[in-house]
């Protein structure tokens, strides 16, 4: 269903973005942004939140999933989100890390996309053994697999002897899969070891 949005003018009263870094970073907030308390006044809840907060790094911390992620009004939010929705003025269905790391907030790494090219773009499993994307190892047969994500599926692609060789089949078919989608060029980071 449709998620309930923070107004993006509320979102530039707290937060400042670095889209560059994909970063976000709390405001200085004034006393009328907090409630009167018995035997704490808004000027003094203000200038608590301010000595602990003010210009820190926002959402920094790393859920489960791998996603930034922090709390904004009482609410949960994810960084990719609200990076996105302060610099293209708008909050899209759904955000699309490009290079497949979840905590890549830079602007030039996320995309808007529907939710089957997201589940299309998902991100290395768990078990992943390799460090790579698309590629483990499977222990029971002695080989390096390699497979992709496709509509929500793992579809393998082959095992190899070599670690190298997985990674080219699963390079050769993710460029196959994400050019309808203009991503001809491989835009995810290949890190062979040194």
């Amino acid at each position: 269903g449709p998620r309930m949005t923070i107004p993006i003018e509320t979102l530039g009263r707290l937060l400042s973005c670095d889209a560059d870094a994909g970063k976000l970073f709390w405001r200085t907030r004034t006393p009328d942004m907090f409630a009167h308390t018995p035997g704490r006044t808004a000027d003094h809840a203000c200038a608590n939140w301010n000595a602990r907060f003010a210009g820190r790094e926002a959402f920094t911390i790393n859920a489960a999933n791998g996603y930034l992620c922090g709390t904004l009004l009482w609410k949960r939010h994810f960084a990719h989100r609200i990076i996105w929705a302060m610099t293209h003025g708008d909050w899209p269905e759904t955000v699309d890390h490009i290079n497949g790391n979840r905590a890549d907030n830079r602007i030039s790494n996320l995309r808007r996309a529907s939710r089957k090219e997201n589940n299309r773009n998902c991100a290395a499993h768990s078990d992943n053994s390799s460090g790579l994307k698309g590629v483990s190892w499977d222990a029971a047969r002695g080989k390096w697999r390699a497979q992709i994500c496709h509509d929500g599926l793992n579809r393998t692609l082959g095992r190899f002897d070599r670690k190298e060789d997985a990674l080219t089949a699963y390079v050769g078919a993710s460029r196959d899969l994400h050019a309808e989608f203009g991503r001809a060029e491989d835009l995810y980071t290949i890190e062979r070891d040194a």
